[in-house]
């Protein structure tokens, strides 16, 4: 076997491993990262481009407002050093993932003549260390000396109680707009729900469904297991900041929603409560209000109501009509306590699915979240107490391209 695919194989073996198994993420850009390695060594990568090409980010990408794949490196740095400290203790190749470099390199364990191979910052070809032997030796050891540390730190962080606030602690942690927003969430040793709405549908899949009308369809069969695609890159935009943590979610689809899963956890619900009517049974929005247009030529459609407008507020915001292609949506972020004063609910809704999805993207993003944290005075974890945002967001072909913030009431 050559030594490329030697390199490719330990890459497989890494993802398919304990340690990489539960994300993705990781291991797509380790994968990625290998491949670019091994095909164009010496080739620089920028985080452009692995941003755009990885992690699908849209073209006008910005690594000075968003660390997401320095942090995404980080993570992969730290899970690679906790592969080798414990499962891959014994593998004859090493992958490492050097800091403030996005080459990822090999290297064989050093055998006794202390020759070893690199690939990523030198050619594929075994490297000699004829006259300075003894160095290397010593660099080899000390190296996998210091990754056997880390990964014993990052096991024992990992299942203290104080997981969440052990991880906040290291050097490739979530920035500190993600902390100060997400700390209610993740400071409980339980992952929260995650709830997206999936309203009642009738008809057939293959010939055509519409939305279940009580008034009109009794007896009819439901299907109740649909949900829009702006919800389901909400999850995928959660799972993503979720992960800067180190933490989990637990999905579950608003029709199988019951009050024992509001007791003692903290709650996100995705989509409108106009399809995810679990939002009936729990806190929810107060001065931003999901509400049906009575009359006029816009009757029946989904509006937010303002009940409380400042100046220069809209008092009703309403999305592009049904009639023509949706290029306006808007939608609510709201932060509430729980049934459980000690729990928080946050709601993420839209009039549509994509007003749904901007909201969710919005408090995944660095940028936007710290321009919300500044208009409600937060700056540091503990300081964010509930409140209510309305976000216009702008609509392209079926995606949110642009999401400006409207309103930030506090309660």
């Amino acid at each position: 076997m050559s030594e490329r695919d030697q390199f490719l194989k330990q890459v497989e073996r890494l993802a398919c491993s304990s340690v990489l198994h539960g994300s993705e993420s990781l291991r797509k850009l380790l994968q990625y990262l290998a491949r670019h390695a091994v095909d164009h060594n010496g080739l620089p990568l920028k985080e452009y481009q692995i941003a755009t090409e990885v992690f699908g980010r849209p073209a006008n990408f910005d690594p000075q407002v968003d660390s997401t794949i320095r942090v995404q490196a980080g993570r992969l740095r730290a899970k690679l050093a906790e592969y080798y400290a414990s499962e891959g203790a014994d593998d004859s190749i090493l992958v490492e993932l050097p800091k403030g470099s996005y080459a990822l390199s090999f290297h064989h364990r050093a055998p006794a003549n202390g020759r070893k191979a690199t690939v990523g910052t030198a050619d594929l070809a075994e490297t000699s260390t004829q006259g300075k032997s003894g160095w290397t030796v010593v660099v080899v050891v000390l190296s996998l000396l210091l990754s056997v540390a880390i990964g014993i730190i990052w096991e024992l962080a990992r299942n203290r109680t104080s997981a969440p606030v052990a991880v906040a602690m290291r050097d490739d942690a979530a920035p500190a707009a993600f902390q100060a927003f997400w700390s209610p969430f993740v400071r409980q040793p339980e992952d929260p729900w995650v709830i997206f709405s999936n309203a009642a549908f009738v008809g057939r899949p293959e010939t055509g469904m519409r939305y279940f009308n009580a008034n009109r369809d009794s007896g009819t069969l439901i299907w109740d297991h649909y949900t829009g695609v702006g919800e389901v890159l909400a999850v995928h935009s959660l799972d993503y900041a979720f992960g800067l943590f180190h933490r989990q979610l637990r999905v579950k689809r608003g029709s199988l929603f019951s009050l024992d899963d509001a007791d003692n956890t903290n709650l996100i619900f995705v989509g409108s409560p106009s399809e995810n009517l679990t939002l009936t049974e729990i806190p929810s929005t107060r001065e931003f209000v999901f509400q049906r247009i009575a009359s006029g030529p816009r009757a029946g459609d989904l509006a937010i109501i303002n009940k409380h407008p400042q100046p220069g507020e809209p008092e009703t915001s309403l999305a592009t009509p049904s009639g023509a292609p949706l290029t306006e949506d808007y939608a609510v972020i709201g932060l509430a306590p729980g049934l459980n004063p000690s729990r928080s609910v946050l709601i993420l809704a839209g009039t549509t699915t994509f007003g749904t999805q901007a909201a969710v993207e919005y408090v995944c993003r660095q940028n936007s979240l710290e321009e919300l944290l500044t208009r409600l005075g937060v700056r540091k974890p503990g300081e964010l107490k509930p409140f209510e945002a309305l976000l216009r967001v702008k609509v392209a072909r079926g995606v949110p391209v642009e999401t400006e913030l409207v309103a930030v009431h506090q309660k």
